[in-house]
């Protein structure tokens, strides 16, 4: 048993992982939050800790003891990414072993600036342990979170339903043309948290990139999978040069943006997510190293065909 503190641990991702640590009954777990607990616990045993994540000898305070530290803060709302540079840093002075940051996502920011914090964050990381190893971190990279494909269906307990350049509810889809064999890697929110579950057990070193692989496959294959579902898939060919110019030529754009990002924000986010999405992909940055596939081995994954033939069977 070791004590494992989630930071932003009331977030929709960061209570499937919650959830996944629940399951194992093996560790202590504490929620950092800026908010104050809930009136109901989120469930028996975990301890709920506000933090200020401005005051780092508070934070230092709090991590005394602690084993293992997820980050899950949220990004959009600080540039600079203090809040996690300063939970770093607290971590280190509190002698937390492991840290995961706000990553969760692709294996390269190219073209996607709303996560430029990503970035930051592993240069940070790199430096703090340029000299010597001061704190064991991984970044982990599942690529795109496979329940968004199930848009508007909601198939996990916590994660809200996300629209992406696949609609299968509208039998349509975004290829950059000349790169629709690109890859993409896609994993559920569910085999992403068992996966952590099983890194925060691992005795072992996690290694600094932490990839994990449900399903590798390119744009072309989604097609394909989308028509053997759905019947039929309206593909609209984007040009790079276009996107590269800060065009979307399409018929249709993105509807539903991410809880986090403010109404007034959201048309001009929604447009740049589609570009940056579409750009990124055809450069490599959601094709994801394999890391934690080979740590665990005998790891199952939920197939992309397999999840798709249930989330629309029988839907109209």
């Amino acid at each position: 048993m070791v004590k494992v503190a989630v930071a932003g641990g009331s977030g929709q991702v960061s209570r499937e992982i919650v959830d996944a640590l629940l399951a194992a009954e093996k560790h202590e777990i504490t929620i950092l939050s800026r908010s104050e607990a809930p009136t109901n616990p989120i469930a028996p045993g975990i301890r709920w800790q506000k933090v200020d994540y401005d005051d780092k000898n508070s934070l230092v305070e709090t991590l005394r003891g602690t084993h293992t530290l997820l980050s899950f803060v949220q990004m959009l709302s600080d540039p600079d990414q203090k809040s996690q540079k300063n939970l770093i840093d607290a971590a280190i002075a509190a002698g937390v072993k492991r840290f995961a940051p706000s990553d969760y996502g692709s294996k390269d920011i190219v073209d996607m600036p709303w996560w430029c914090g990503k970035e930051i964050i592993r240069e940070y990381l790199r430096k703090v342990n340029e000299k010597e190893k001061v704190l064991e971190y991984t970044s982990f990279q599942p690529g795109l979170v496979l329940d968004y494909l199930a848009y508007p269906y909601k198939t996990s307990k916590y994660l809200d339903p996300l629209q992406t350049v696949f609609d299968l509810a509208n039998r349509r889809a975004m290829v950059v043309e000349d790169y629709e064999d690109a890859v993409i890697t896609f994993t559920t929110v569910s085999d992403l948290a068992a996966i952590i579950a099983r890194a925060v057990d691992y005795e072992g070193k996690w290694p600094k990139t932490g990839g994990i692989r449900g399903n590798r496959i390119t744009f072309s294959q989604i097609v394909d999978i989308g028509r053997k579902i759905r019947g039929s898939i309206s593909v609209t060919k984007v040009k790079v040069e276009d996107l590269e110019a800060g065009d979307l030529k399409s018929s249709w754009g993105l509807q539903a943006v991410h809880h986090a990002v403010a109404d007034d924000q959201a048309r001009a986010l929604l447009k740049q997510v589609a570009i940056g999405f579409l750009l990124s992909s055809s450069k490599g940055a959601w094709d994801v190293s394999d890391d934690f596939n080979q740590i665990f081995p005998d790891s199952e994954f939920t197939s992309i065909e397999d999840f798709l033939a249930g989330v629309w069977e029988g839907k109209p």
